[in-house]
């Protein structure tokens, strides 16, 4: 039994503790194995834990629901990523309140270099699907990864499109690995499975409560580089998604719709009050994105490439791959370079198809 694991996942089991809190004790502690082992008076020292959080860490008992789970996953060869590992969805990392542990049913990378939320109305309309179909296959040049929820309507249309022109897709659950819900998914479910994942933060036997969504959402959001509103009305799972990527920091586009159509009521509202950017097309998504055609590279150019940098160039391509879209400002901190010497070493980097310059003085690695 990996008893590291075992320690990792009874974390997320002890009531009142959240990720946030979490991290707190990790951080103060050094180690899950370490939060269970130190005193309770230390332990209320840490921000955010009192009296009561420390008394139902000290008096925890339940390893033997995580042991379980191993079990669980060991025999659906399941990975379970905790969130300093180097598998874990490096965009989603940077959320404060990003699971501790997500597991994951799949092989596919989470952190390649383009990433994709797609959400939507469970109803959707021909409309819906054609856009939905369309942008999806505009951007098989691009190998991008979609990201959805399994959902009715959109959702389902996402994974599809993708799954149908060889793109990459993750679906983020809002249960445990145990169970599909809806039911009729359980054929894309595994079909997903075999050619990217399926994603879940809940513990095998979690049944699909209604508010597990809006928090199954801030996954979506977190480990995406932009999502991508299809049709929604002016409430609902979508435009949660689209709230959180904007706390977030990430982009958010719309697909606009008629004036008098309900369900692209929310679209509208998104861009009407500059929540969300207009986009007609994959051509709009990219742009806005940066992401040039003419720059995908195949994995031997680029590996090419990094050989021939310099050791200034490295350390800043490097930093980029490891930290998603990032400012100029916090790209400076990061490495120790003042502005000016910054600017020469990225515009090389740029030149030579390795990262993108995004609106705004933000840099991305391809």
């Amino acid at each position: 039994m990996n008893q590291d694991l075992v320690y990792k996942i009874s974390l997320t089991l002890v009531p009142g503790v959240g990720p946030v809190l979490a991290r707190n004790l990790i951080a103060y502690c050094g180690s899950p194995e370490a939060v269970f082992t130190e005193r309770k008076n230390h332990l209320q020292k840490v921000p955010g834990i009192g009296a009561t959080i420390a008394e139902a860490i000290t008096s925890f008992t339940r390893f033997d629901r995580a042991e379980k789970e191993i079990d669980f996953i060991q025999k659906h060869n399941i990975r379970a990523l905790f969130y300093l590992d180097e598998e874990y969805p490096a965009r989603l990392k940077e959320v404060e309140d990003a699971p501790v542990v997500l597991y994951v049913k799949g092989k596919q990378n989470l952190n390649v270099a383009k990433v994709l939320g797609v959400v939507g109305t469970r109803k959707a309309t021909f409309y819906g699907k054609t856009v939905s179909n369309q942008i999806i296959a505009a951007l098989k040049p691009f190998n991008v990864l979609i990201i959805s929820g399994l959902a009715l309507g959109i959702d389902y249309i996402a994974h599809r499109a993708a799954l149908n022109n060889d793109l990459p897709t993750a679906a983020v659950l809002g249960h445990g690995l145990d169970s599909i819900y809806p039911g009729q998914h359980r054929a894309i479910a595994a079909e997903i499975a075999s050619k990217g994942c399926l994603i879940t933060e809940y513990l095998s036997g979690t049944p699909p409560d209604k508010p597990n969504f809006p928090e199954r959402n801030r996954i979506v959001a977190g480990m995406v580089d932009a999502v991508l509103v299809v049709e929604t009305g002016v409430k609902g799972g979508a435009l949660i998604t689209a709230e959180l990527a904007n706390s977030y920091n990430r982009e958010v586009f719309a697909i606009p719709g008629r004036t008098d159509d309900l369900l692209s009521a929310g679209c509208n509202r998104l861009i009407k009050h500059n929540k969300a950017c207009l986009v007609e097309n994959a051509e709009d998504i990219a742009y806005h994105l940066g992401w040039d055609i003419s720059q995908t590279n195949t994995h031997d150019d680029i590996a090419g490439k990094i050989a021939e940098l310099s050791e200034a160039e490295l350390q800043v391509y490097n930093f980029l791959k490891n930290n998603n879209k990032t400012h100029i400002d916090q790209i400076t901190s990061g490495i120790g370079k003042p502005v000016s010497e910054l600017s020469v070493i990225l515009l090389g980097l740029e030149f030579k198809g390795l990262i993108h310059t995004l609106p705004g003085n933000f840099y991305q690695s391809v």
